[in-house]
Parts: C-alpha cells; sequence; structure tokens
C-alpha cells in the first residue's frame, strides 16, 4: 500500500468522535482512543444475542435494546452490562479458549460463536422480554466482507451488519438537523446513525466521495471507504428513550436516495481496514481523504 496519502491529500480534517458498540445493536461506548484490528474499532460487535435458534436480534425487533448499556472495564478484564432497574452484569473481556459454542446466522452468515452462558442468557431474556442467548465472536472463525466496494480488499468482520467500519461526517448530522428544524421537528442526536468514525472539518457526506482515508499516526493508516450504508429503521429510534418516530427516515428519504443502491436511502459509508491495524486512534487526530474520481 502506497503511504504517500496523507501528503497528497484532496480533503482534511479530524477525528472528532470514536465511537464502539461492543454488544451488536446495544447502547455504544463514545472513547477518546480506540486501537484499529482487522476486524474494526477494538471491542466493536464483538458480542450478540440472538434467539434459541441462533438468529441475531436487533433494534428493528426490540427497540429498548438501545438502552442497555455496555461498559469496558479493561483494569479487571470485564465487561460491564447495564440497563434501567436491572442488575448490572459482567462478562469476561477475554476471548474463551473453549467453552459451548452454538451456530448462530447474522444476515446471511452462519458460524460458531461462544455462548456466554446461563446468567448472561438469563439476565438478556429478563431485559429483552423473550428467550434469547449472549454469544462471542469466534476469532478462529472466516466472515469475510464482500470485495465488491473495497477495491478487492477481503477484510474480516465480527458481528458488524457487513464491514468493519463506519465513517460518517458530523456536518452530515448538522445539515439532517438543520432540515428537521425547518420542518418543526426535533434535532436529534447523531448516535443514531451508529458511525464508529464521526469526521470534523469536512463537508455535509464528504465520506461519499472518499476513496481512502488516510491518518499519520504514528505509522500511516489507510481506511478504504467502500460501500453506501444503506439505512433501516434504527436511525428512528431514539438512543436516550427507546422510543420511535418516524422523523428521521422521512427526513433522510427527501435527499438521501442513493444512485449507487438503486435509489436506496444512505447515510455515512461503509469501509475496510487497508493499512495500519494495531495502530491506536484518537479524537482530535488528523485525518487526510483522497477523493475517488469515476
Amino acid at each position: 500500500m502506497n503511504t504517500s496519502g496523507v501528503d497528497q491529500a484532496d480533503v482534511t480534517g479530524t477525528i472528532g468522535a470514536l465511537w464502539v458498540f461492543p454488544i451488536k445493536s446495544c447502547a455504544g461506548i463514545s472513547v477518546t482512543e480506540a486501537r484499529l484490528l482487522p476486524t474494526g474499532l477494538e471491542w466493536d460487535r464483538a458480542w450478540m444475542v440472538v434467539d434459541p435458534d441462533g438468529q441475531f436480534i436487533t433494534q428493528r425487533e426490540v427497540a429498548h435494546m438501545v438502552l442497555v448499556q455496555p461498559r469496558i472495564d479493561t483494569a479487571h478484564g470485564v465487561l460491564r452490562v447495564g440497563f434501567p432497574g436491572q442488575p448490572e452484569l459482567s462478562l469476561p473481556l477475554a476471548v474463551p479458549a473453549a467453552g459451548p459454542q452454538r451456530q448462530v446466522q447474522v444476515w446471511e452468515s452462519r458460524v460458531q460463536a461462544w455462548d456466554a452462558g446461563d446468567e448472561a442468557a438469563h439476565w438478556f431474556s429478563q431485559v429483552l422480554g423473550r428467550p434469547c442467548r449472549l454469544v462471542r465472536y469466534d476469532l478462529e472463525q472466516a466472515r469475510w466482507t464482500s470485495t465488491k466496494w473495497t477495491g478487492g480488499i477481503q477484510a474480516p468482520n465480527q458481528f458488524a451488519d457487513g464491514y468493519p467500519l463506519l465513517v460518517t461526517t458530523r456536518a452530515a448530522f448538522d445539515a439532517l438537523n438543520d432540515r428537521l428544524q425547518a420542518q418543526g421537528r426535533q434535532p436529534v442526536d447523531g448516535l443514531r446513525f451508529r458511525a464508529n468514525l464521526v469526521l470534523d472539518g469536512l463537508a455535509e457526506h464528504e465520506e461519499d466521495f472518499i476513496e481512502t482515508l488516510w491518518l499519520p499516526a504514528p505509522e500511516p493508516v489507510a481506511i478504504r471507504l467502500g460501500k453506501p450504508c444503506s439505512r433501516c429503521p434504527i436511525p428512528d429510534i431514539d438512543p436516550a428513550t427507546a422510543v420511535s418516530s418516524h422523523d428521521v427516515g422521512d427526513t433522510i428519504a427527501q435527499y438521501r436516495q442513493d444512485a449507487r443502491l438503486d435509489g436506496a436511502i444512505t447515510f455515512g459509508m461503509n469501509a475496510v481496514v487497508a493499512q495500519g491495524a494495531g495502530q491506536v486512534l484518537h479524537v482530535g487526530q488528523a485525518v487526510a481523504g483522497l477523493l475517488k474520481f469515476d
């Protein structure tokens, strides 16, 4: 990979926010720094809730999953999970070396995953109001990103929908809120879009046109932006209350119909790690974007 991208920037900005979502479809954690792995930010989508048949469960079916709040406690080596009115659940951060596994499904992918045990299953069943279990991704399993949108880069995923990273801009959130308020609707928190990297200093949705995002830190990091992120109803769910309305979905449908996906509504760009896995990203870190020219 060419390491001169930092010096050949078409656009520049900074990392405005970093978000990690340890348990798929549960609340996120705002962090000031995060290690970049081939599968995305460390701890991101490492756990997932499934039904008794192993089918993944998300906010699409159970909106109040967004109120399940994970907290990474590296000092004690545990993931602490909270929910209003429930005792805190603690899970080991370490990937199991052995133990029970079950086959689980996330979209079209079926993989073996580590079962987190009966205590976690009972806790989540109580919180979600339906039988379910919690699983941990087995890093020995191969779940690959489609290379259709990645320039041929084959990247591994954990339990993310299909790509290791989601990138967007703060300007995109601001522009959405301007449109909402112009229609007499309330502004919303950009967290609804569940991006891992939120970029400052770039124009509204400028990520649409970036092919590679470079970060000089301290070894060069290259993030290849590929597939536009098509949007389901989850951004309509308020992450603070789990209350849903159609305001966000109806508003972005007015201006984000994307010809690249045959008119689907998109917001943000899915991305893969092209270079620099193992480096640590920081809020405030400079980024340089190389635009794509078709």
